[in-house]
């Protein structure tokens, strides 16, 4: 089953812990501190796999748990680091943020690779705070604590040009006669529930990718039916060709049509009105000769905005070689650079970050204040009013050194904190 949307939870490993021991061998009686540092936990690295095409292998498995590092050893032995876990994911996936919605990493273009959690730095062993004073340490570090966040991975297709249009207009069979795609084709709505791929080859010119996107229906951009899910595969696409039935067989009327998934397009997201945009009148084969034009009347409607109409046959081929040449001629005007999508969380940055600070006091009622960048920035990460949310706050305040500021400045139960320009709560100790 094709899959382009999953949910799940992904988790570095834990530093190991330094090792407490000191030297023990005959004749050295009093050896000194000998414990080694523990291994550094294992990363969360997501990789391109250009032979996978769908996120379908996620579906059997949501969480993702990289290896911890080991303990330190006696003899100044160093922990084994943790491996790796190696996630991979089809060229075209975006991996989000699960709570704020906000883009960790798009693994496109260039980017075939991106460590997204670090595992946990190893703890020192207690050779490591030998002193002339303190001879004998009994204790070490432990190990740093790993990284954890649920993630939504969603793979947005990579094409040149995106057909849109209601069902059953003609986009499966256009692209069966310009690629060397095959999908289903069939009398009936909804015959395409997968984005089809296929490359245009032109004599002469540069090939494209084009992209079948499902049919779209009204309410498509707040989920009717399946919207979101082929929505989301056009914002990569650098051009958008419209495919409507301009001889109405289905009693359909073609401007409409246009308006309303232009209409669907800009609730869902604006920019895409931005990108060049064609008309493909089809099945002009079957127009019945009633003295009426119905593709002059499209060309009327849409031709002042600038949109060009190209009256086609996608069952015969007559009128097909123009329009594509013409969308070559849009990718060639289009800047040729990938359509990705900017990194807008950093796991890193919000927790360490040394550049981003942070301010603990008490105001003149005894209510204990924290603010500064760094807590700015982590209430715009973070929707505290669900339970995902909460627990990721909570830990960011223990974590980011928020919690022991307080207890330093002689926080007690039941005292009240005021968090950023608006987070108010009592301060009960976990």
């Amino acid at each position: 089953m094709f899959a382009d949307r999953v949910r799940i939870f992904i988790k570095s490993g834990k530093g190991g812990d330094g090792h407490v021991s000191f030297r023990r061998e005959l004749y050295v009686p009093a050896g000194g501190p000998d414990g080694g540092n523990g291994g550094h936990g294992g990363d969360i690295v997501f990789v391109v796999d250009k032979g996978l095409n769908t996120l379908g292998d996620f579906r059997h498995n949501s969480k993702y748990i990289a290896e911890s590092g080991e303990e330190g050893g006696k003899r100044r032995c160093t922990g084994k680091d943790g491996e790796n876990l190696i996630i991979k994911v089809p060229e075209g996936t975006v991996i989000y943020d699960d709570e704020s919605g906000k883009v960790i990493a798009d693994m496109s273009g260039d980017n075939l690779q991106e460590t997204i959690l670090r595992g946990g730095r190893g703890g020192k062993g207690n050779m490591n705070y030998a002193t002339s004073t303190m001879q004998a340490p009994q204790y070490a570090q432990p190990g740093q604590d790993a990284q954890e966040l649920w993630v939504r991975l969603e793979l947005k297709v990579i094409a040149d040009v995106g057909l849109v249009g209601f069902p059953n207009v003609g986009k499966s069979t256009f692209l069966s006669r310009v690629t060397n795609a095959r999908p289903k084709i069939a009398n009936y709505h909804f015959t395409t529930l997968n984005p089809n791929l296929g490359v245009v080859d032109l004599d002469g010119g540069k090939g494209f990718v084009i992209a079948d996107i499902p049919g779209l229906i009204e309410g498509a951009s707040e989920g009717v039916g399946l919207g979101h899910q082929f929505l989301r595969h056009i914002e990569r696409t650098k051009v958008i060709i419209h495919i409507v039935d301009a001889a109405s067989t289905e009693g359909r009327d073609p401007i409409a049509d246009i308006k309303a998934i232009n209409k669907e397009l800009e609730n869902y997201n604006p920019k895409l009105l931005e990108r060049p945009q064609v008309i493909a009148a089809n099945k002009i084969d079957v127009i019945y000769d009633d003295g009426s034009d119905p593709v002059q009347a499209i060309r009327d409607a849409f031709e002042p905005e600038g949109i060009k109409v190209y009256p086609i046959s996608a069952v015969t081929g007559q009128g097909v070689k123009e329009l594509l040449y013409a969308v070559r001629t849009l990718l060639d005007n289009f800047k040729d650079e990938p359509v990705l999508f900017e990194k807008e969380f950093d796991y890193d940055e919000l927790m360490d970050n040394p550049n981003d600070s942070f301010e603990v006091s008490i105001n003149e009622d005894g209510v204990y204040v924290v603010n500064g960048p760094k807590i700015d920035k982590m209430l715009g990460y973070t929707n505290l009013e669900s339970e995902k949310g909460f627990d990721f706050f909570q830990k960011f305040m223990k974590r980011s050194g928020v919690l022991d500021e307080l207890e330093k400045l002689g926080i007690e139960e039941g005292d009240t904190v005021i968090v950023g320009d608006y987070l108010e709560f009592d301060y009960y100790k976990a």
